[in-house]
């Protein structure tokens, strides 16, 4: 063999070695494990100490302040009108229905014609009498002469008065012909109807006095102490807008079988004629008392799931642990955190419902003020 030929075994030799190392080095790479790939771009913020005001809840239902019935002094009348109907708002002294007063006004000019005749005989009894007075002294009549013509006159007096409270008390008949309403309010029912023949004290409208409403709430016995009389109470009936109240009255009892007291809570004058609130609606409602500080997080860091809150927890290898907490009261876009975090604690500041638990993720600043604190701003991208 010469030397051009061993140089290019040599050189054949090398090529291999390198092509061998070349593929060796290749399966390591191969083998080695693959850097976790970040599956999304978030923001993060810690729980914030936050001035929370302390409430009382309860439920309840909303009810007239006072209700008013109204109904007929007459009796045996037929209803002629009826000029109001549910809904309408009326004013003291407003004639709400009137009853046929034919019969009435015959009484009336009866009771006056037989006042007049009293009147005539009370005169004649009292010229009678007169005249026997002067006699008196003469002898010209006997002492029980006197006494009968004096009788009769007393007697004819008095009559003159029974026929005159005969006559008031069939004006008073007439004018309870017309049905007044007894107080300013809102018409709530109406049974009237025209042409009815109704004996006296027949119910013929309800009505919500001043149209004034009130919610009587049941609040637990252990919270009876914390409530005062002037209180402010924000009052939500179902389906409707928040009303804010005032705590009227405590009631001085506690049911023995719920042990839940009532408490009277007023509602704006107008409330009801406004339809803000109606009577018998259910409503619920919380009673300011105090306030406390509390750790927060924003509503968007914290997850609902299965009937549970979560929060998503950064972990140092930028990991996410899904942590279970409770929650408690709310303010603003704020929710207090009551367990499962700390001051201390990194959480996901939104788009947790697009994360699981597990997830490896970018962590960046949020933007604007706060960027530091981590206050909840921004989003996952």
């Amino acid at each position: 063999m010469n030397i051009n030929t061993s140089r290019l075994v040599a050189l054949r030799g090398a090529a291999l070695s390198v092509a061998i190392l070349a593929l060796t080095a290749q399966a390591a790479d191969a083998t080695k494990p693959a850097a976790p790939k970040a599956a999304l771009t978030v923001t993060v913020t810690q729980p914030q100490a936050t001035s929370l005001l302390v409430r009382i809840s309860a439920n309840g239902n909303i009810a007239a302040w006072q209700e008013a019935s109204v109904g007929t002094e007459a009796n045996g009348l037929r209803l002629a009108e009826v000029r109001v109907n549910v809904g309408d708002v009326v004013q003291r002294g407003q004639v709400l229905a009137t009853f046929a007063p034919d019969t009435l006004q015959a009484d009336a000019a009866q009771s006056r014609a037989t006042v007049a005749e009293a009147e005539a005989t009370l005169a004649e009894a009292a010229a009678n009498a007169q005249r026997a007075r002067g006699l008196q002294a003469t002898g010209a009549l006997s002492d029980a002469a006197i006494n009968q013509y004096l009788t009769a006159e007393r007697t004819a007096q008095a009559r003159l008065e029974a026929q005159r409270a005969m006559a008031r008390m069939q004006q008073l008949r007439l004018k309870q012909t017309q049905v007044l309403a007894p107080d300013a309010g809102v018409i709530s029912a109406r049974s009237a109807t025209v042409g009815a023949v109704l004996p006296a004290g027949q119910e013929l409208f309800r009505m919500i006095r001043q149209g004034r409403l009130e919610w009587r709430a049941e609040v637990a016995s252990s919270d009876l102490a914390a409530l005062k009389p002037g209180m402010a109470a924000l009052v939500t009936p179902a389906g409707g807008a928040p009303i804010k109240g005032t705590l009227r009255i405590v009631a001085p009892t506690v049911d023995a079988q719920t042990r839940n007291g009532l408490v009277y809570v007023d509602l704006p004058t107008g409330a009801a004629t406004a339809g803000a609130a109606r009577a018998g609606m259910f409503a619920r409602g919380e009673f300011e008392v105090g306030s406390g500080s509390g750790l927060t997080l924003p509503q968007s860091a914290v997850l609902l799931r299965d009937g549970f809150s979560y929060v998503l927890r950064v972990g140092a290898d930028a990991k996410l642990i899904e942590v279970k907490v409770k929650v408690g009261r709310r303010v603003g876009d704020r929710v207090e955190v009551t367990s499962g975090v700390d001051a201390s604690t990194r959480v996901v500041a939104s788009g947790g419902g697009f994360l699981a638990d597990g997830d490896t993720v970018r962590v960046v600043a949020a933007a604007g003020p706060g960027a530091g604190t981590g206050a909840g701003e921004g989003a996952a991208k």
